[in-house]
């Protein structure tokens, strides 16, 4: 069954100056752009821009496809559109959104099945729609370098195409110049997990032409994807995420590009210059468009520290933002929030490309998901009152459990073993008995709600047994709650049959996807944030240190960025640990771990009094089983 979805009300459209026609929805009383445009007779064509570069090592600089839809009407009439751009590896490997859609194309090669909804909502509206092969996958010549200069530069080109400052081709060799006259050369990107990532990187190179970014689940440096503050994640590596990604392209050999990433990248955690190159957020001051991101807090893919640092970033460069948190893992709006997400969308593009006056920048800045589909807007992400609280561990009656405080440090060392097999599930599990291979400290029930927004750190005075270690620190939230079912297969979503359209279709391009609805699970605990280092880069990110075994060292490490209100009555705890089973690779030996506890503490991003609590209370086991689905490797579109 479908259900078409209600669009804007009709109304008179004017053509004004030669730009796609806008009209006033007299329900709303605000401008918007109307589906006024015939989606059966747009102009569907494939552009070939060149990108300046030779990757796949053929002596020829190489071309990337950018598949085109858009409306007819406009270019009979002059009138220049404004693009929706979504560049991608995926579109004939790994597929896109919640149904894994792949390009199509006819008889002739020229495309048919546009993924995702964008083309059909907007190009009736007065949009192109751009969906671009990064170099290497597809009908795209050279090669993937995961994030790096032949990626970002992929899309840059075609920017720089729409504005006239690159050539385009009607073939992917030889063939004649085409140019892209029927634009405005306004540019929205958009797209999820490493499209988005690729609109990041864009957007930090500054180029003329990109108004808006919309980045989902988007990664803002490659290192914090692959590696953690020294620690190596259990991500695998780019190569071989460059391998999939080019699994059915036109051929080219790659195999000189793989080695090329694979020697760029150090097999421990130190930070590299090719990492360097795939670090956006020490680009952003470059960044000229406005940006409306959104991530999910339980994101286990693509961290949130990603949104976290890029976020915080932007803000000295001046640009419009907007910012959705969601209690899910690695999913698009479109499928936990969608009939506002389209809308939110449809009020951002037309404003930030058609330069329409609806009044979308002075909107709620932030939305947070509180509780499953239940969600409160607030000014500015850290929350406007977050100040870094120091919160300190002390021990208790029971060896490795203790109270958390945000009092004087007091004396106190407490050890722990690495076991390697064990993760922060198992850490969590059992929080009031002493546990060998993990330290465990609580606030005991708090006496009112404890608001955490913004990006935690967890300092640690160690002493290592051997000559390399791993930590690993845990916030965790005790007490009865509902969360979504975020380590379920669905991330927090489940997927029903009926489905919902939103925009025109034609033959071999649906506007009509199954509807979801929120997957949700009754725990007794919450994790809900994480941080992982090498204790031998506590001098040097750059550069690990061999350890001493016996020798104290002292290092500073990222939690995952956060917003979440842990509830009067329940308990917050701060767990250490060794290696994290799951998502850090463990050391060469399993040592044994001294911490100094009275130099050893976390850094909260507190909003509001630092917390205070009752008396002592139960603390509930139910932990929140995470499956592999949640922690496996590959950037899942």
């Amino acid at each position: 069954m479908r259900l078409r979805a209600l669009g804007v009300l009709a109304a008179v459209v004017a053509v004004v100056a030669g730009l796609a026609p806008v009209a006033a929805s007299a329900a709303a009383g605000v401008k918007g752009s109307e589906p006024v445009y015939d989606f059966a007779s747009a102009v569907r064509e494939t552009v070939w821009v060149d990108i300046g570069r030779d990757g796949d090592g053929d002596g020829k600089s190489d071309r990337v496809a950018a598949d085109i839809v858009r409306p007819k009407e406009a270019a009979d009439q002059g009138i220049k559109v404004p693009v929706i751009m979504d560049a991608s590896p995926y579109y004939s490997c790994c597929g896109r959104g919640n149904e894994s859609e792949l390009k199509t194309y006819d008889g002739s090669g020229r495309p048919v099945g546009f993924p995702l909804f964008y083309d059909n909502y907007f190009v009736p509206r007065g949009y192109a729609v751009v969906l671009v092969d990064l170099a290497g996958t597809n009908k795209s010549r050279g090669c993937a370098d995961i994030g790096g200069p032949s990626d970002v530069g992929s899309a840059k080109s075609v920017v720089d195409w729409l504005n006239g400052r690159a050539r385009g081709y009607s073939q992917a060799s030889g063939g004649s110049v085409v140019s892209a006259g029927w634009t405005s050369g306004n540019v929205g990107m958009i797209g999820k997990s490493y499209d988005g990532t690729i609109a990041n990187g864009v957007a930090s190179t500054g180029v003329d032409g990109l108004k808006t970014i919309v980045p989902i689940s988007a990664i803002s440096s490659w290192y914090d994807y692959y590696r953690s503050d020294g620690a190596v994640g259990n991500a695998g590596g780019p190569a071989g995420l460059a391998q999939t990604v080019e699994s059915n392209n036109l051929g080219q050999d790659c195999s000189a590009a793989n080695r090329t990433l694979t020697q760029g990248v150090p097999a421990n955690g130190d930070y590299s210059p090719t990492w360097a190159d795939r670090d956006y957020v020490a680009k952003a001051q470059n960044v000229k468009a406005s940006v409306f991101a959104s991530h999910g807090v339980n994101d286990l893919n693509v961290k949130t520290i990603n949104f976290g640092q890029w976020w915080t970033a932007l803000a000295s460069t001046g640009v419009d933002r907007k910012l959705w948190l969601s209690q899910t893992g690695h999913v698009d709006p479109f499928d936990y929030r969608r009939a506002e997400w389209v809308d939110a969308l449809h009020q951002w593009f037309d404003h930030y490309l058609l330069g329409i006056d609806n009044g979308v920048e002075k909107t709620a800045r932030v939305s947070v998901e509180r509780q499953p589909d239940v969600w409160a807007d607030q000014t500015a992400w850290p929350a406007a009152g977050s100040t870094p609280t120091p919160m300190r561990p002390r021990a208790g009656s029971v060896a490795g459990v203790g109270t958390l405080s945000s009092g004087a440090a007091v004396a106190g060392k407490v050890s722990f073993t690495d076991n390697p097999r064990q993760s922060e599930t198992t850490w969590a599990a059992q929080p009031t008995q002493s546990s060998s291979s993990r330290v465990l400290y609580t606030t005991g029930p708090l006496a009112q709600d404890l608001h955490l927004s913004g990006t935690g750190t967890v300092t640690v005075n160690a002493t290592p047994s051997t000559s390399s270690a791993r930590v690993s620190a845990v916030l965790v939230d005790y007490g009865q709650q509902t969360i979504r079912n975020y380590g379920g297969s669905g991330e927090g979503i489940k997927t029903g049959t009926t489905e919902t359209c939103w925009g025109a279709s034609t033959t071999g391009d649906d506007a009509c996807y199954k509807v979801t609805s929120a997957d949700t699970a009754n725990v007794g605990l919450h994790i809900f944030s994480r941080g992982w280092a090498d204790l031998a880069n506590y001098k040097s990110l750059s550069q690990e240190s061999t350890l001493t075994p016996g020798q104290a060292y002292t290092m500073t490490f990222r939690l995952a960025s956060t917003d979440k209100i842990v509830p009067k009555g329940h308990q917050l705890a701060l767990i250490i640990g060794g290696t994290d089973a799951g998502f850090v690779g463990a050391p060469a030996q399993s040592p044994k771990i001294t911490l100094d506890l009275a130099k050893t503490f976390a850094t909260l991003p507190v909003d509001g009094p630092a917390p205070s609590f009752t008396a002592a209370g139960s603390l509930p086991g139910a932990p929140f089983q995470l499956t592999p689905s949640t922690m496996a490797g590959l950037d899942r579109g």
